[in-house]
């Protein structure tokens, strides 16, 4: 069997030699070519996976090791008898923390009690909900917006018009919608950006299309009292560079990049792929995990809450340190910038998850620091 892979897959030997041989091409290489001749295809997210692509090949079975979907042309899967698979919630939790961590930057800047604010969640999937559950773990108030789900469910969901005019933070975390009739491509647009609240922080941790990119350049550019952080570009690997200077945090697209995310996606996938084939799996993730570098910590049961969250959050992560090395890539010239974009994923330092830790206490902890512990995910040890 011949399997062809994006080379920033990490586990793949582990999982997968045991079915063949394995080619690992950089993703945004991999086209007909590199398919020839292969029976499975690996990718990522910057791989786009087309009929054209595939048709002719003997692929019959495709894995994205991520959360979306958007560069896969499911319909030809379907048409084509190609079975596939994605990896459903396995980087949701480190775009969590990478949402909590940049929302203490900003607080930080400004002086802002967190709890004060009012949350727009837009897209209630596998981190949109996690999200809203730590949120309104922490006793936040946070308002969601996801019209298929209300469509289905019904429930306290609310329009993007009310989070737009009732939240001071509005992060996104719906899917890219091109067609159909929940299209999200320019969810935000020069009409509703200008109606955003008057310091409202806009986070964009999904999609880069999701917001047109030039209208945000422009409202930035008009109303200093506005804060954005972009994980995700329209043009991506390419950037608006001005638009990145106007933005308080900018990432190149690593929001979810935890390493617990990445082995997770190898995971599922290799879960998939054997169902596939009808077989038993016979790797297990727990057995290949590295052990975490930040097993515990240790306070006072005098700590404040909002100490003890931004140390948890950030003794973790801390996106400052994405966001210097990113700007540090802009550069003028567009291939090399590309270059760079795609070179800072592929080297992306190892970070764990918050969930990984544990909390002792000198003392009885007070119940507003157990409710932060729940909150966060984190253990009470």
């Amino acid at each position: 069997m011949r399997i062809v892979a994006d080379e920033n897959i990490p586990l793949l030997d582990e999982f997968f030699a045991d079915f063949g041989s394995i080619t690992r091409l950089p993703g945004r290489s991999i086209d007909a070519a590199a398919v020839a001749d292969a029976d499975v295809l690996l990718v990522r997210s910057v791989t786009q996976v087309s009929q054209q692509m595939l048709q002719g090949s003997p692929v019959k079975f495709v894995g994205t090791c991520t959360i979306g979907t958007d560069h896969l042309d499911l319909d030809y899967f379907e048409q084509a008898n190609i079975a596939w698979s994605s990896a459903p919630g396995c980087n949701a939790r480190g775009v969590v923390d990478y949402v909590l961590s940049s929302l203490l930057v900003l607080a930080e800047d400004q002086g802002v009690d967190l709890s004060t604010r009012t949350y727009g969640i837009v897209g209630a999937g596998q981190v949109g909900s996690r999200l809203q559950a730590v949120l309104q773990g922490l006793g936040w108030r946070v308002l969601v917006c996801d019209p298929p789900r209300q469509l289905l469910e019904g429930g306290d969901f609310v329009s993007l018009q009310q989070v737009i005019s009732q939240c001071d933070v509005i992060s996104l975390h719906t899917p890219l919608n091109k067609t159909g009739e929940h299209i999200t491509q320019h969810l935000l647009n020069t009409d509703n950006l200008a109606q955003l609240k008057p310091d409202t922080w806009l986070i964009n941790a999904s999609r880069g299309p999701v917001i047109d990119n030039l209208a945000l350049r422009r409202m930035l550019e008009q109303r200093d009292d506005l804060r954005a952080v972009l994980d995700v570009w329209e043009a991506e690997p390419t950037v608006d560079v001005a638009l990145a200077a106007l933005c308080r945090i900018a990432t190149p697209h690593i929001a979810g990049y935890s390493l617990d995310g990445k082995l997770r996606g190898t995971a599922q996938i290799y879960t998939a792929f054997c169902a596939f084939l009808g077989q038993v799996p016979r790797h297990n993730l727990e057995d290949l995990m590295p052990a975490p570098w930040l097993t515990h910590m240790h306070f006072d049961a005098t700590v404040q809450c909002d100490w003890l969250i931004a140390s948890i959050c950030r003794a973790v992560y801390d996106p400052r340190r994405d966001d210097a090395d990113f700007r540090r890539s802009l550069f003028s010239d567009k291939a090399r910038q590309r270059a760079a974009f795609d070179a800072l994923r592929k080297h992306y330092p190892m970070r764990r998850e918050v969930e990984l830790l544990g909390v002792s206490f000198v003392g009885q902890p007070l119940p507003e620091h157990v409710q932060v512990l729940q909150a966060l995910g984190v253990a009470k040890r």
